[in-house]
């Protein structure tokens, strides 16, 4: 894994090497191993040109007036150690590269390009993609499969080319303007560029509040946008367009029996974990015990001539602790196996966690899944995870349940629903449960689904804002976001459209991020098997049967991993990545929150604080569980602080 960095002047200035090297020295923490840097003007007695190739005219080709540009890369050593180092060109030094990322199917791109002509002068896969692009320009992308964002500057042509993967693991911000393009892996290397003065979004304040995250092309700045997954950016003499490459549909158009079905799958599995096994440094596996993480390892063990190198992490709460199960699956795979508790001293990993993510991010699992990054980096350099599985192969209990409140509100009258929620008005949790089913049904799916997906109301948010940036943000609607991708595929039931919707928002807006970020930290890479192009493709062939049957989520990907896994792993409930927020903020946190809510309120301009207050006495007094929606506010709080003070710019919105 890597961090990239670049800035280009359109209007003929000087690109200076000490901005760009502020910005990569931003991170540092992506690449600890290398560090270059390149700029298609000669910068003289500043050493810091990107190292000369051999037989090629490197040097100042650019006259008065075109673009200035420079480009800059930290490296983490994964593959081709010794001549892997960036920036890096093609043959005539005309097309040059940044990379951040693994192409996994590359020595295969290498015969084909080499058998077009192309020389090359490294083993890496960043010098396949220089060539790829230089063959097939844009149209390289679909023949890409890995993770990725990479910048290639084209000399002759004076463009350059952004691009992100399909499924958004690595990320890409930008700003375009006042005659310049910068770009950074992520948002802290474009907030040292001088002269920035980024300006608060209310609109990406109030999807935070409502999702935990900021969506795509959004971030929490005017102005700065992230590049969305699948897509590639083209600047040419400061015009810049963004173009989607591939998107995936979800139809059912596989047809083959349930047995061969398998068979296709566990043949794609095996392929994208063996794929992803390749390193020339230490690999290992993250394991929670859950079905996913399980298969992965499994299939590893398979493949690896050692005892595969395992970790997980555990909590003292049972309801939230899985390292009892993960250390089962351990011992039957006979891995060598690590495990942490999260017990005191977290404090300090919660405080940094807002300068990881550089805008508010609030899935409370980025605490032990940083955990779980820095054990693992101690023993190995790349992990395998178990991501995806549940967005593809419909793990979540959620789809179960909206597709049951769906069926409900197809097959049975509204008057009979109506009446149901009229006779259910108790408090035990069984009426509850009928309400909540009733009203559901009687929603839009569309509609029923988004609010199954947010962690506010509206009403409540309006309540949680500063009445000034509510009613600047009146008239926005966080639902459009969910609604355009839920409307989108082609899809008709509401299963899929589920799916696909969580493929393009909630995968690369929350989960990804939070691997990305909390094993970059760590300098760790991170690869996911189950996020193999291929494989999503296949899960979006398969009839919504061999997804969830009779109940049972991930169908299809259970009996697949059941060649490797006996029944006892693969039966067990999921469980997820959570930590006990709602005692966290009764017990361990409370000091923290008291002073960050209130003592030194850091929100003020933001949020109304005497809202805070009520939800947080109601949650005291345990009237009700707002446990996510205080961590929500903390997070958002600890970066307002961190981002208004220590970093210097400015917060204002007027």
């Amino acid at each position: 894994m890597c961090g990239i960095a670049g800035v280009v002047h359109w209007d003929g200035r000087n690109v200076e090497p000490r901005v760009l090297q502020e910005m990569a020295d931003t991170l540092v923490h992506r690449g600890p191993d290398e560090h270059g840097l390149y700029f298609n003007r000669e910068m003289h007695g500043t050493g810091a040109r990107a190292d000369p190739i051999p037989g090629s005219a490197n040097k100042d080709r650019v006259s008065s007036g075109r673009a200035s540009v420079g480009l800059a890369h930290r490296r983490l050593s994964i593959i081709d150690l010794s001549s892997g180092k960036q920036p890096l060109c093609n043959e005539d030094g005309t097309i040059w590269i940044v990379f951040n990322g693994e192409i996994y199917n590359f020595r295969q791109l290498r015969t084909e390009l080499v058998e077009r002509g192309h020389r090359f002068r490294t083993n890496s896969d960043t010098e396949v993609i220089v060539h790829a692009y230089e063959e097939w320009g844009a149209k390289c992308l679909p023949r890409l499969n890995g993770m990725f964002a990479f910048a290639v500057w084209d000399e002759r042509q004076e463009r350059l080319f952004l691009a992100r993967d399909r499924i958004g693991k690595k990320p890409l911000y930008y700003q375009s303007g006042d005659g310049a393009l910068i770009f950074g892996s992520e948002l802290k290397a474009l907030l040292s560029y001088p002269g920035l003065e980024p300006r608060l979004d209310p609109t990406a304040v109030a999807d935070y509040f409502k999702y935990v995250y900021v969506r795509d092309p959004k971030t929490i700045f005017e102005g700065i946008r992230k590049l969305p997954p699948a897509h590639f950016l083209v600047a040419n003499k400061g015009k810049t367009t963004v173009e989607e490459y591939w998107d995936v549909r979800f139809e059912d158009s596989l047809v083959a029996s349930d047995s061969e079905l398998e068979d296709q799958l566990f043949d794609l599995l095996e392929q994208a974990v063996r794929d992803r096994m390749v390193a020339e440094v230490p690999l290992g596996a993250f394991l929670s015990g859950g079905v996913d993480s399980s298969g992965i390892v499994a299939l590893m063990a398979r493949h690896s001539p050692q005892p595969v190198i395992t970790c997980s992490i555990g909590f003292d709460d049972p309801e939230h602790d899985e390292s009892r199960h993960a250390a089962r699956v351990a011992g039957y795979l006979k891995t060598r196996h690590s495990e942490y508790f999260v017990r005191d001293g977290f404090f300090d990993t919660i405080r940094r966690l807002p300068a990881m993510f550089d805008e508010p991010f609030a899935d409370a699992s980025a605490v032990p899944t940083y955990y779980v990054c820095q054990m693992a980096r101690q023993r190995v350099t790349v992990a395998l995870s178990g991501d995806g599985g549940d967005e593809t192969f419909a793990g979540y209990d959620k789809y179960v349940k909206d597709t049951i409140e769906q069926l409900c509100g197809r097959f049975v009258p509204a008057l009979i629903l109506r009446s149901l929620n009229m006779v259910c008005s108790g408090r035990s949790a069984a009426q509850r449960k009928v309400r909540t089913l009733t009203a559901q049904a009687l929603r839009s799916p569309e509609r029923a689904y988004y609010e199954s997906n947010t962690f506010i109301s509206d009403q409540d948010l309006g309540n949680l804002l500063d009445p000034e940036i509510a009613a600047r943000i009146k008239g926005y609607e966080p639902f459009a976001y969910l609604r355009q991708f839920y409307n989108k595929t082609g899809a008709k039931d509401h299963l899929s459209r589920m799916l696909y919707t969580d493929l393009k928002t909630y995968l690369p807006g929350d989960i990804l991020v939070k691997v990305d970020r909390t094993s970059m930290a760590n300098s760790l890479e991170v690869r996911a098997p189950l996020l193999d192009y291929r494989v999503v493709e296949f899960a979006a062939g398969l009839a919504n049967r061999m997804k969830i049957r009779w109940g049972n989520k991930k169908y299809l990907l259970k009996k697949a991993f059941s060649r490797v896994l006996p029944e006892q792993f693969l039966g067990r409930p999921k469980h997820g990545f959570s930590v006990p927020l709602d005692a966290w903020f009764r017990n361990d946190l409370t000091a923290m929150a008291e002073e960050v809510f209130f003592a030194t309120p850091a929100t003020a301009d933001v949020l109304n604080v005497d809202y805070i207050r009520k939800i947080w006495d109601e949650h005291r007094a345990r009237k009700a569980e707002h446990g996510t929606l205080l961590w929500s506010i903390l997070m958002f709080s600890l970066w307002n602080r961190d981002s208004a003070g220590s970093r210097g710019y400015s917060m204002g919105m007027d």
